[in-house]
């Protein structure tokens, strides 16, 4: 999209050849028009990315103090409590608050987005980490300028700006910093071989957990031989069917490798969950194979879901602020619009411990056998 200002209702009526009027009759559709003519009006205003003025409509009654939420999914604990954050805060000033969910796939975003513009949303928030590509930089570029051109604002929760100049509110916490203390913790507790299972290269949230991880390695005197990922993504049945394939393999990646589930680390004491339904699919997997957690592997998790301390064991996990998080991007968008575009706001994380942790067994990491 180019940086030309908001595209006039006159300049669609010339595109359509009809009379202002008429295009307005058209996009009002409070008028009869003839079925010709209306299709004319809208594939002009289509080719022209033609959104109606949301401030203009307001001062007709039809405008809507209005905050959209664009989530992957509503299922996922995380998700749904970012939009509960930004329910209540949208509620809470007298805002209404629509919830879409895109299931990942790009152009259900971008339709979505083009619906809230000319519905006239105040805020459109997109939620969660991405794989971060030419394609999707380009794509919220297109969002933010398209949105700030109706009046409207992107903000972006839980992922970063993929370019600092463009008008959108940036609302994350720091996953890199999260997942160092994690890993730290394990390492405290006497632990080496930990294996990080849930990644997924390019996904901005999982990369800098991954970073994290091998930074605690490094600090305390790891060398890259020592980090082991394994690339199966997030969700519970994923951590269900990684875990089980490392438990039967048993092998060890060269130094610096990405470990796969046939090529796991042999004596792995520790897990890293990428979050906390990998946490549990590999909870699950570890007591099918008749082993305990935490006296013969220990796991932590991240995200502290509301039933992470339900969990047999409860999990130790990193913290993060998902329902501050809704409530941040609403509260911070609104309460400073002329200088929130282009603004990164950084909220922080800590562990929770519970169970799920404790030295590994005797003779594990001083090379005795392995517990699988």
């Amino acid at each position: 999209m180019t940086s030309k200002g908001r595209v006039t209702i006159r300049e669609v009526a010339e595109r359509a050849g009809v009379s202002m009027a008429t295009v307005s009759r058209v996009l009002s559709g409070n008028h009869p028009v003839p079925a010709s003519t209306r299709a004319r009006v809208l594939r002009a205003a289509r080719d022209l990315d033609y959104v109606a003025n949301a401030h203009a409509r307001a001062l007709v009654g039809g405008g809507r103090k209005m905050v959209a939420v664009v989530l992957r999914q509503v299922t996922s604990p995380f998700y749904a409590q970012v939009a509960e954050g930004v329910e209540a805060e949208a509620a809470a000033r007298g805002w209404l608050c629509l919830v879409g969910t895109t299931g990942g796939d790009p152009g259900r975003e971008l339709e979505f987005v083009q619906l809230m513009r000319e519905e006239g949303a105040r805020l459109v928030i997109l939620v969660g980490g991405v794989v971060e590509d030419d394609a999707y930089r380009e794509r919220v570029a297109h969002y933010a300028q398209a949105l700030a051109s109706a009046g409207a604002r992107l903000v972006l929760c839980g992922r970063p700006a993929p370019d600092p100049d463009i008008p959108a509110l940036v609302v994350e916490f720091d996953n890199e910093a999260g997942a160092r203390a994690i890993t730290g913790h394990l390492l405290s507790a006497g632990h080496r071989r930990i294996v990080f299972l849930g990644g997924l290269p390019g996904n901005t949230a999982l990369d800098a957990r991954v970073a994290g991880y091998r930074a605690a390695l490094a600090e305390h005197g790891l060398g890259p031989e020592a980090a082991h990922v394994v690339d199966c993504g997030l969700g519970r049945a994923a951590g269900h069917r990684a875990m089980t394939e490392l438990l039967k393999a048993g092998g060890d990646p060269g130094p610096g490798d990405t470990a796969t589930a046939d090529t796991a680390p042999a004596r792995f004491t520790a897990v890293f969950a990428g979050d906390d339904m990998v946490a549990a699919g590999a909870l699950r997997a570890i007591a099918d194979a008749g082993l305990r957690v935490p006296q013969d592997i220990s796991v932590v998790g991240y995200n502290d879901i509301p039933l992470a301390e339900d969990f047999n064991p409860p999990l130790t996990t990193v913290r993060t602020p998902a329902e501050e998080l809704g409530r941040a991007a609403v509260r911070i968008a609104l309460r400073d619009p002329e200088h929130a575009a282009g603004a990164h706001h950084l909220l922080g994380t800590h562990i929770v411990v519970r169970d799920s942790v404790q030295p590994p067994p005797p003779g594990i990491e001083d090379g005795g056998s392995t517990p699988v």
